[in-house]
């Protein structure tokens, strides 16, 4: 026994002078290695408090039972991308002209080429003025060709796309109007009306449509977060699947454009409510580095959903069938109903311990392992009732109220400056296709990059490098000539890309940095600061000079560059579940080292550099010997 306690002692002095050599020769940059220090004495704080970490070892890290789960997150996500972006081919670029079939009655034989020739002003430049027409005139076909006419006036019966190749939104019903009238309609506005046409003036109903879908977020993702918390992440999942089906395929039965935009306004709902409950539910099943990959694949099946859609829509020639699609694609998520499983961790915290201990004895079944009835014992009742937890929590404690202020201001800042990007994008006239297809293949390799930055700089530094080179694209842009049009889009596919890398660090990091009773009513705060920087962008990109956007991109994202590093890391460390246990050891561990070495004339740098050394020591001596033999059993 002696001889195994003096090749203990050994041990703990060489490890101890190696880690105290290695400190000394870092030199001055000893904040690093405090840093990481303060690090390592939060997990281990944090793994006291969480009975889950060593219930979920048990259960299997990521076993057949996760795995399962992970890749039932996938379809939604992708359905979730293609009801979200459908808006951008349902507003297709159309040609209209005026319905001018009042002059079939007097020539029912002539072309379309020759209706237009007769009917239809031209400019100065010869084109068709495409918002104007001539009048009706009680004359013959011949007095028609041979005299002309002169007056004008606005379209009167609606308008036609005999270029149209493709039904959308905007000329679906027109489109059939004119074949119709092809056969001899007489200007009878009852055979070719139209709810839908958005041009000549009416361009601004797509955006419009555009600003009502984000703001559907805005009211969805506080009721989706109150109700996630709530009631429980399988119910809200369930809830917002079944928007997603009804909403998604009901659009293609719409007949007006403002039933359209309630459609619209409750698939936003949907697709935010099963952001915010999917997350919740893969971040408390899942532990380390594996929720990070888990919603790491979640965003990629969500960038194949957008690619997807812009396939379908490419070879569908009618809207109404995009919708269709999606609608039938969903409704296998019906199945959800009897293979979702809720989260124990939500349970345990709502004091249903009974159906805890009986999801985590099913997911043990599953990954074929068997949980020690000892550790099972171990999931008990909270100490305080969190039933009443509220989304007043946020301002009643200073430390949760001060994560979701700096997320809010980071969350804005990436939604606003995605959109912007997105429509700026649209504005050098790129085609839709090229849009979406090429941002969404580059932001898979985004967010793969991201496994990468997380395993080795952590949440921190990987949300601060990726708005650094969100920053740097945004300058370069300020700094193009709108004459270099290649370069301009290459600057914009680079934001989006790192931009995609950002939001799959940020969504990630915000989930660890919320406690269990209020993470998903947090993610429907931040959500919503999302939201409103989205519909910011919206409106301030059709009434400002395209550079002012672009640079109130820079300002905002240095503002959010700077405020990540306010925030705590997350990495390595076990979720906290009320309250009481704060993310913010780091600053808690901060306080007490410079209280403690307060009273001593050392410099603050040289004491931080000696409190380093000390710790360490402690710390590596208690790595060593986790169970220290006891005096009397030495003495034995």
């Amino acid at each position: 026994m002696a001889g195994e306690e003096n090749f203990k002692e050994e041990l703990r002095s060489q490890d101890a002078s190696r880690n105290l050599n290695q400190h000394e020769a870092a030199g001055h940059p000893h904040s690093w290695s405090l840093e990481m220090l303060l690090h390592r004495l939060r997990a281990d704080h944090t793994k006291q408090d969480d009975k889950f970490a060593n219930l979920l070892d048990a259960v299997g890290e990521f076993g057949t039972f996760q795995q399962r789960l992970v890749a039932l997150t996938f379809i939604p996500s992708i359905m979730s991308a293609f009801f979200m972006f459908a808006d951008y081919f349902v507003f297709t670029a159309q040609k209209p002209y005026c319905n001018t079939s009042w002059i079939l009655a007097v020539g029912p034989n002539l072309s379309e080429a020759e209706q237009l020739n007769l009917t239809i002003p031209r400019a100065p430049n010869g084109s068709f003025l495409m918002c104007l027409m001539y009048l009706p005139v009680p004359w013959n076909l011949d007095s028609i060709i041979h005299f002309g006419l002169n007056d004008t006036d606005k379209c009167r019966d609606g308008w036609i796309y005999p270029d149209a190749k493709k039904r959308s939104l905007i000329n679906e019903a027109q489109l059939s109007g004119w074949s119709r009238c092809r056969r001899g309609c007489r200007g009878n506005r009852a055979e070719a009306t139209a709810e839908f046409d958005l041009v000549c003036g009416a361009e601004t109903k797509k955006d419009t449509a555009h600003i009502m879908f984000m703001a559907g977020p805005l009211i969805g993702s506080l009721i989706f977060g109150l109700i996630t918390d709530k009631i429980g992440r399988y119910p809200a999942i369930l809830l917002s699947l079944l928007g997603l089906i009804i909403f998604g395929f009901g659009t293609a039965f719409v007949n007006s454009f403002h039933l359209y935009l309630l459609f619209r306004f409750g698939i936003s709902q949907s697709v935010v409510g099963y952001a915010i409950s999917s997350v919740s539910l893969a971040t408390e099943w899942l532990v380390g580095e594996h929720r990070a990959h888990a919603i790491i694949l979640e965003h990629c099946f969500f960038a194949v959903g957008a690619m997807l859609l812009t396939g379908i829509a490419y070879s569908l020639p009618h809207w109404r069938l995009l919708f269709l699609v999606g609608g039938v694609l969903a409704v296998p998520l019906i199945s959800y109903i009897w293979i979702l499983p809720e989260s124990p961790r939500w349970l345990m915290m709502k004091g249903k311990v009974k159906e805890a201990k009986q999801m985590l004895c099913y997911a043990a079944s599953v990954n074929k392992k068997t949980i020690p009835s000892n550790l099972l014992d171990e999931v008990q009742l909270p100490r305080k009732k969190v039933t009443q937890a509220s989304v007043l929590d946020f301002c009643k404690n200073r430390q949760l109220c001060k994560v979701i202020l700096l997320m809010s201001c980071v969350w804005f800042t990436v939604s606003y400056t995605y959109f912007t990007l997105s429509l700026r994008m649209r504005e050098l006239g790129v085609s839709v296709h090229f849009r979406h297809v090429v941002p969404s293949i580059m932001e898979v390799s985004a967010r793969l990059c991201c496994i990468f930055l997380l395993q080795q700089i952590g949440r921190k530094w990987s949300l601060a490098v990726t708005l650094l080179q969100t920053i740097i694209w945004c300058l370069l842009l300020l700094f193009l000539s709108e004459e270099r049009k290649s370069m301009t889009i290459l600057m914009l596919t680079l934001g989006e890309f790192s931009l995609a890398a950002t939001v799959t660090v940020f969504f990630l990091y915000t989930a660890e940095l919320l406690p269990t009773m209020l993470r998903a009513t947090g993610l429907g705060l931040v959500f919503l600061a999302s939201a409103a920087g989205a519909i910011l962008s919206l409106t301030i990109i059709n009434q400002t000079p395209s550079l002012l956007p672009i640079f109130l991109c820079c300002i905002l994202a240095i503002v959010a560059f700077s405020l990540s590093f306010l925030l705590p890391e997350t990495r390595d460390q076990p979720l906290f579940h009320s309250l009481e246990h704060s993310p913010q050891m780091r600053n808690k561990v901060k306080d007490m080292t410079t209280e403690d070495t307060s009273s001593d004339d050392m410099s603050s740098d040289d004491m931080s550099e000696e409190a380093a050394k000390n710790v360490i020591l402690n710390a590596q001596i208690l790595r060593l010997d986790p169970y220290p033999v006891s005096k009397p059993a030495l003495e034995q």
